[in-house]
């Protein structure tokens, strides 16, 4: 048996127009099979329905297919990204010339796992409440409503690897499993991208998803330096907002007042934008970090001179490994959180209301949104952490009275920390647990939209 192909061309040459292709990837940059995407844009085919975690960015990733008009439906985690500029997916969404299809991160592998276990469908507590769930059925299971989900399959994936065998195995490094296995499995014909192909056969014991899996695989033609992320001006670590002309804390110390709240012991996960950034005041502490995008027990974000590309978070920055780190699959991944074995979610957010309902994946004036893994990250049995500026960039309060933009979650929040404040929901009521030096209770009232218990602020008159 004998699965290798000359060249990623000669790989995808038999695509037709008109097919369903996944292509698997993290972020903007990460583990694309940039090759065979290129190569499936020079082969032409159009009128394809593509399935993907994110598109990515540039010349090498899944956007490229979109901008060459390649594509008339989306079924994806991400088509928009907030406070970024309108990519042509947007525009052609906007436009109606491309059907979008918007999937929790956790639910797109599942359904492609199942499509590949012939199971015809499965129901999840993710997206109760939600605009993913409308029109879809609902069952009350123990108690829970859950959402009933149709298994997915597609015609071809395009996936990667480090390295494969001639009879289509595969061995991985780092996070770059994540959604390999499952989009794989949810195919009928299977093309991996590897770095190299071994003379003989691979470790077995080092194999990360055998062979049956895989129909094809190449060596990678495109080399594509690893992009080093850039923090976008005004968002950076250190800078702070302005109220009432007095400067409030800065994302870092957000963040560290929110690593603050954590007890010894616990397993986290850290979503995109500050909550990234609470990694760095865990040093020395029992905490174990878990990413949606396949790792267990990272610790500090890595500089640009001390990094490796395999080894990054949700937010595609890279990280560190700590001792007794582990690496999986994004199914395992959402298993741990859904399962109820991660204690803490730390997530940003848009807005959060009084009902401890969150919304944190949409705007108005975003076409689609990303959902990525929040809305599985906050259906289990665990506390969610929300890191926010406490205004948005237009003054407006970010603490509501009731979401405007679409939900992520129903009554899920528990803890609010922003750059003035700490709020602790306790018996259907946030409490006032802790206000920034400098500002009173009083102040972070006037900048609230709904009413909290002042706590022990109450008593102290502040």
């Amino acid at each position: 048996m004998n699965k290798v192909y000359e060249s990623p061309l000669a790989a995808v040459a038999d695509v037709p127009d008109g097919a369903s292709v996944s292509i698997a990837g993290f972020g903007k940059t990460h583990s694309f099979p940039t090759s065979l995407t290129v190569a499936l844009r020079e082969h032409g085919a159009r009128q394809l329905c593509l399935v993907a975690n994110s598109l990515g960015e540039g010349p090498y990733r899944s956007i490229s297919l979109v901008e060459n008009r390649q594509v008339n439906r989306l079924i994806v985690s991400f088509s928009a990204r907030a406070g970024e500029a309108t990519s042509a997916a947007e525009k052609q969404i906007a436009a109606g010339e491309i059907e979008v299809e918007l999937v929790p991160q956790g639910t797109l592998v599942e359904r492609l796992r199942a499509g590949g276990a012939g199971i015809g469908a499965f129901y999840t507590r993710t997206a109760v409440g939600t605009a993913v769930a409308d029109g879809k059925e609902t069952r009350v299971i123990d108690g829970v409503e859950h959402v009933l989900e149709h298994a997915l399959k597609v015609d071809y994936a395009l996936i990667r690897a480090a390295r494969a065998d001639r009879f289509g195995n595969l061995e991985f490094d780092g996070v770059g499993r994540n959604f390999m296995p499952a989009f794989a499995k949810g195919a009928e014909i299977t093309i991996a991208e590897v770095d190299e192909i071994v003379d003989g056969e691979l470790d077995p014991e080092r194999i990360g998803l055998p062979g049956i899996f895989v129909s094809r695989v190449v060596t990678k033609t495109v080399e594509v330096e690893h992009d080093f992320p850039v923090v976008r001006e005004g968002r950076g670590a250190d800078s702070a907002r302005t109220y009432n002309g007095k400067q409030a804390l800065t994302r870092r110390q957000m963040a560290e007042v929110a690593a603050g709240l954590v007890p010894s012991g616990s397993y986290m996960n850290l979503g995109l934008g500050i909550p990234t950034l609470i990694s760095d005041y865990i040093s020395g502490r029992d905490i174990v970090l878990h990413s949606e995008n396949g790792v267990l027990g990272y610790g500090t974000i890595a500089s640009k001179d001390d990094y490796d590309p395999e080894i990054y978070n949700a937010g595609g920055q890279y990280v560190h490994l700590e001792k007794g780190g582990s690496f999986f699959e994004s199914v395992t991944s959402f298993e741990m959180v859904r399962g109820g074995k991660v204690d803490y979610v730390a997530l940003g957010a848009f807005e959060v209301d009084a009902a401890a309902n969150l919304a944190n994946w949409t705007t108005p004036k975003m076409v689609g949104g990303g959902i990525g893994g929040a809305m599985d990250l906050v259906a289990g049995d665990v506390n969610v952490m929300v890191l926010m500026t406490h205004l948005d960039s237009k003054g407006r309060p970010k603490l509501v009275k009731s979401c405007e933009y679409p939900l992520t979650g129903r009554n899920c929040v528990n803890i609010v920390v922003t750059d003035l404040c700490v709020l602790r929901r306790v018996d259907d009521v946030f409490r006032l647990e802790h206000v920034a030096p400098g500002f009173t209770a009083q102040e972070v009232a006037e900048l609230t939209d709904f009413e909290f218990d002042f706590g022990d602020f109450a008593t102290a008159g502040a």
